[in-house]
């Protein structure tokens, strides 16, 4: 296990959770689609991509409201992203010690 004990399996699905969220959302999507450099009829094949699934999350860390949404809509705790984000290629958190 990586990530504070979180799976790589699990980061994913909280990684696609948090990419539907966001396609819930037009004024988010098209802010996420422009950050990510990517059209929205590529998401469904880019959502197999754990690196871009870390962009998801890291997108969804970065704006405390819709972190704060995101959780609520899907039942998480509010950490349970970070955690995710750990879990996925490029995530590690240095350990600056």
């Amino acid at each position: 296990m990586t990530g504070a004990g979180m799976t790589q399996d699990a980061a994913e699905r909280i990684g696609i959770g948090a990419l539907g969220h966001l396609a819930g959302d037009e004024d988010r999507l098209g802010a996420f689609l422009a950050a990510a450099g990517t059209e929205a009829g590529e998401l469904r094949a880019r959502a197999a991509e754990p690196e871009f699934l870390g962009f998801v999350l890291d997108f969804v860390l970065a704006d405390e409201p819709l972190l704060i949404a995101f959780c609520d809509a899907a039942g998480l705790p509010y950490d349970a992203p970070m955690r995710a984000r750990a879990a996925l290629p490029g995530g590690e958190i240095p350990n600056w010690t």
